[in-house]
């Protein structure tokens, strides 16, 4: 997309931005949580909709002048409820900001301060906004003692861990997922006000009936973080929690390829409430660009090429995980239902943020993650967390895909033989050695020809 104006009046930003569009046009992003949006979502978010200021809801505004403002939110609101398949007695809102926010919004709309909330422990896949928080001298490097779950530490991360008391649940140590009787156990202990599945690493689907059965049981509101499997859940590759749990938030700019935003779902009875947690509780006026954005996003996401688009992404996943297995990665539950895979390099004797850094230099973007059980520092994690979503936008299919697991092979033996005993090479001297490697230079030029094979609509 030209930008004479930019470039004229702002050549320093304008050189930045072309240095971006040139990196995601020319490597290959696989952070599980990116996507690539359409023209026609860029057009509406960089449009005059972000001019106009509009506090409050549809019909129900604060400023003059917003009666287009209210078609373009009551437009988004109905095509999510559409997309979604909501029954007929849940609402939507459309102005979140983000995924945290939203979370929090639900927070304040159905809790009271320090009031319990039960989530995914973090290190095994969850998140940030579920309650985290740790101890600064820990047993473990920051994680939890081998129990099922970890009733908080001294240092409040979030803000969901300082206003409300929080417990979270581990995954079973054996087979890193979900031990459904076990979550069930530690919320009949600690009896939570509300509970909530979802995270930002857990590679498998979620049982949403039994959470809700568990949830029931408790007396706890049931929220269904759907962040990144939106899009999956949008085109019926994924089991759906919508009607089941009391609550469901998403952002909008990973599986589901929208801009960058958050939605939530609820029964109306709480939506009223959750309204009034968004404004006035947490925001002023909503970014109506970002709205009309998701809203031109939503109506690509009804169409059949959506579907197709959603099942290749899991089959890439899947053919991603196979393949790197047969290199010798251990692959954490040993697959994917969904768009992500997450690698347990232990067995590699090279972690996540040396790997991830020698991806990068080979034109491979990726992210290091902790993984389930972890026992080494965040900072510098046993684990990657590959994603599909944004390959598969390119149209790269699974004969692609057998062309990247081989390279991520060859980045590993290239790493390997810098390192005369397992992590002796300091990251500084590492990241020298991955900058000026003609190896990986060498990798990255095919990484290059293949993206140009799939070039993305800039």
């Amino acid at each position: 997309m030209k930008k004479p104006h930019l470039q004229k009046q702002d050549k320093q930003l304008y050189t930045i931005l072309k240095k971006e569009e040139d990196k995601q046009q020319y490597k290959l992003s696989m952070i599980a949580s990116e996507n690539f949006t359409s023209k026609a979502v860029r057009e509406a978010v960089g449009s005059v909709f972000m001019n106009k200021y509009s506090e409050g809801y549809p019909k129900k505004r604060y400023y003059e002048g917003n009666y287009f403002i209210d078609e373009l939110e009551s437009l988004a609101i109905e095509r999510a409820k559409k997309l979604f398949k909501l029954p007929t007695d849940w609402g939507v809102n459309v102005q979140p900001l983000s995924g945290s926010p939203a979370n929090l919004a639900v927070y304040i709309a159905l809790l009271k301060p320090h009031d319990k909330i039960m989530g995914m422990y973090l290190p095994d896949g969850g998140h940030l906004s579920h309650g985290w928080s740790y101890n600064p001298t820990p047993e473990k490097k920051g994680f939890a003692p081998n129990i099922m779950f970890y009733k908080g530490g001294k240092r409040k991360v979030n803000v969901s861990s300082k206003f409300f008391e929080a417990v979270q649940y581990k995954t079973n140590p054996k087979t890193k997922m979900f031990d459904y009787d076990e979550v069930e156990k530690i919320a009949i202990k600690h009896k939570p006000q509300l509970i909530i599945t979802g995270g930002t690493a857990y590679p498998r689907e979620i049982d949403y009936k039994r959470m809700k059965k568990i949830a029931k049981k408790v007396g706890a509101y049931y929220m269904a973080d759907i962040a990144h499997e939106a899009g999956l859940i949008a085109a019926g590759v994924n089991k759906s929690p919508v009607g089941i749990a009391d609550i469901v938030t998403m952002t909008t700019h990973k599986t589901l390829r929208c801009n960058r935003g958050a939605i939530i779902l609820a029964r109306e009875d709480l939506m009223k409430k959750i309204n009034r947690a968004i404004f006035p509780g947490l925001q002023g006026g909503p970014h109506n660009h970002s709205i009309a954005g998701i809203a031109v996003g939503l109506k690509e996401a009804m169409a059949p090429t959506f579907k197709t688009y959603a099942a290749h992404i899991v089959k890439n996943a899947q053919r991603l995980a196979k393949e790197l297995q047969t290199y010798g990665f251990d692959i954490v539950t040993g697959g994917t239902d969904k768009h992500l895979i997450l690698v347990d390099l232990t067995n590699k004797g090279i972690f996540g943020k040396k790997f991830a850094r020698a991806l990068d230099c080979a034109g491979i973007i990726i992210n290091y993650n902790t993984m389930p059980w972890e026992t080494r520092p965040p900072a510098d994690p046993s684990a990657l967390r590959v994603g599909t979503p944004w390959i598969t936008t390119r149209g790269m299919k699974e004969k692609e895909i057998v062309v990247i697991a081989k390279w991520f092979d060859e980045v590993m033996k290239i790493i390997a033989t810098w390192e005369e005993s397992k992590e002796d090479v300091p990251f500084a001297d590492f990241n020298k050695k991955a900058q000026t490697s003609k190896e990986l230079a060498k990798i990255a030029n095919e990484v290059k020809k293949l993206c140009k094979q799939f070039p993305l609509d800039i």
